[in-house]
């Protein structure tokens, strides 16, 4: 079965929503300077919250080890996600912590996951929380389970599954309305990642 990710979670009511519906993990950004950055104390409030069956993730841009394994050691995160540029010896700094590498994936970019092998998942995106789908046919061929990100909505998510098949979708703007998380928006992508 797919499995899938709620991102860019702000809000207890967006807490409420994924406890109704368990996605499988959920995301807060952790980084400050993006639309849905929330701070050390909001993600431990929120943190605490959330229904002990999804796994959440922590999604930082260019920080450092000492910043990440705070959220980590703290418990407000089980899994960190380095969404820039961050170099493969980050990863060997986080020895332990579960990691989700993302890769952009560009007519430009060259992507070389094999530095990265030391994750445990990579993620393909159009961006930095760009909301855009990309050609998929960039995807570099990888053993490793990977999470599909970039403009995933309720339209594209069959073909989606039949093109690249990916271990998990990865969704945010899609499941907004007005630039918050719409409940029913959520209650429908993962009925729709979950009919197989």
């Amino acid at each position: 079965m797919y499995k899938i990710k709620i991102c860019g979670l702000m809000r207890e009511c967006d807490v409420e929503a994924v406890n109704e519906y368990l996605p499988d993990y959920i995301g807060f950004i952790l980084t400050q300077g993006f639309s849905r950055s929330i701070d050390f104390d909001k993600a431990k409030q929120l943190s605490k919250k959330v229904d002990k069956r999804i796994k959440r993730v922590g999604v930082f841009v260019n920080e450092n080890a000492e910043y990440i394994k705070r959220f980590y050691d703290d418990g407000i995160i089980d899994i960190v996600q380095l969404h820039g540029d961050e170099s493969p010896e980050l990863i060997n700094e986080l020895n332990g912590i579960p990691i989700i590498k993302m890769f952009k994936c560009s007519n430009k970019a060259v992507v070389d996951t094999e530095k990265y092998s030391n994750a445990n998942y990579f993620l393909f995106d159009s961006g930095t929380g760009s909301g855009r789908a990309f050609d998929w046919s960039l995807i570099p061929k990888c053993k490793k389970p990977f999470f599909l990100a970039g403009g995933i909505d309720i339209n594209n998510i069959e073909k989606a599954k039949s093109e690249v098949s990916p271990f998990c979708f990865d969704v945010s703007s899609s499941v907004e309305t007005n630039g918050f998380k719409d409940k029913n928006k959520i209650k429908q992508i993962i009925e729709r990642v979950r009919n197989e």
